[in-house]
């Protein structure tokens, strides 16, 4: 495997009603004009884009770019639009056109699990990062754990539930926490360990299969890769890029910790779900957790903190200046949760003008 490896996004998307800004169902029809370009999700109101493996931050950009061009033009040929909105800030209209009952494996997961699954509108960024081997990718898994409550709040774009301000700047975390696979893990150690941990989940006969284990970040057999799942769906194309480089980074420095015998931080789990409850609360508004110390420090100087972590990953793959514009932007502009509640109170708490907003910034004006 070269040294800087392949990375790709995939982003659910949210379907809105073009007035009203309210979620609409209409995936079928929105996939039916993408012929095969997009996927589905559980919610009949959602759609998913997955990019291709690369290797550089820019051919990644053009590709979201280029996915979020299609997925916009196929909703708007079934009548809807497109937003990249982690949750709704305007309630589902469900007496204008309630979501279709899921059926096949989706069917099955929402009869199991009821309004888990049934009112899971939620939106996420996920990241794949290829690594060498199994055995390589839990070892990254044992040491980018306590960083990933700073991914989370970067990413925060989600702080309102249906119709109402959660207070929260990423609530999805706390809509996905829900579910009884989700969120961070211990240190496994071994690949043998990661597989006896989903082994054990699987025979409790509560997940209907592997693809239901919903840790924070975990191995992808199939692409051989290393997902990290920890992210909002990004409001904007730029922050999207910046999540996938610094997940890049991540997966990188922690591949090469564990080829040279360097031990992972061993926090306990029940920590790290303080650390992103924190995230997810506050975004980077408030104090986050340090991963170096376990404790509460101002959340610039921790954003710092990741940087100069990963500053060896990020100076090979070219991503320093990328990463370091981008966090400060985001430091200083505020997350995507932040820029969702400023489009509110300028329309007077018209909280369909965060959609409207969400929907110009789905795509830079030249793509």
């Amino acid at each position: 495997m070269s040294e800087v490896p392949p990375f790709g996004a995939e982003e659910e998307l949210l379907l809105v009603d073009p007035t009203s800004g309210a979620p609409r169902g209409r995936a079928g029809a929105v996939r039916d004009e993408a012929s095969g370009a997009l996927d589905g999700e559980m919610r009949t109101e959602q759609v998913e884009t997955a990019t291709a493996p690369h290797r550089d931050a820019a051919a990644l950009a053009a590709d979201l770019r280029r996915r979020r061009r299609e997925a916009r033009e196929a909703a708007r040929a079934a009548g809807v639009d497109v937003a990249a909105l982690a949750t709704s800030p305007v309630a589902p209209d469900e007496a204008a056109e309630p979501s279709a009952v899921p059926t096949g494996r989706y069917g099955r997961i929402a009869e199991r699990f009821g309004s888990i699954a049934t009112a899971q509108l939620t939106s996420g960024q996920h990241v794949h990062v290829e690594v060498g081997s199994p055995e390589e990718g839990v070892g990254v898994l044992d040491r980018i754990g306590p960083w990933l409550p700073v991914m989370r709040a970067l990413a925060a774009n989600s702080p309102f539930w249906r119709g109402r301000d959660t207070t929260y700047a990423s609530y999805r975390t706390i809509v996905w926490a829900r579910w009884p696979s989700a969120g961070p893990t211990r240190v496994f150690g071994s690949l043998a360990a990661y597989d006896e941990a989903v082994a054990s989940m699987i025979a409790t006969d509560t997940l209907l299969d592997e693809a239901m284990v919903y840790f924070d970040a975990r191995l992808s057999r199939e692409l051989g890769t290393v997902e990290v799942r920890v992210a909002d769906v990004a409001l904007e194309v730029d922050d999207a890029v910046l999540v996938a480089v610094l997940s890049r980074a991540l997966v990188t420095t922690a591949a090469r910790d564990w080829r040279e015998d360097v031990a992972p931080r061993d926090e306990p789990v029940e920590a790290l779900r303080m650390a992103h409850w924190r995230a997810a609360r506050y975004g980077l508004s408030a104090e986050l957790v340090d991963p170096r110390t376990g404790k509460p420090a101002p959340a610039h100087e921790v954003v710092g903190a990741l940087q100069d972590h990963v500053a060896g990953a990020l100076a090979d793959a070219g991503d320093t200046d990328l990463a370091a514009e981008g966090c400060q932007r985001l430091l200083t502009s505020g997350t995507g949760a932040v820029r969702q509640r400023a489009a509110i109170e300028a329309a007077g708490g018209d909280l369909a003008a965060a959609v409207h907003d969400a929907r110009e910034r789905f795509l830079p004006a030249d793509a």
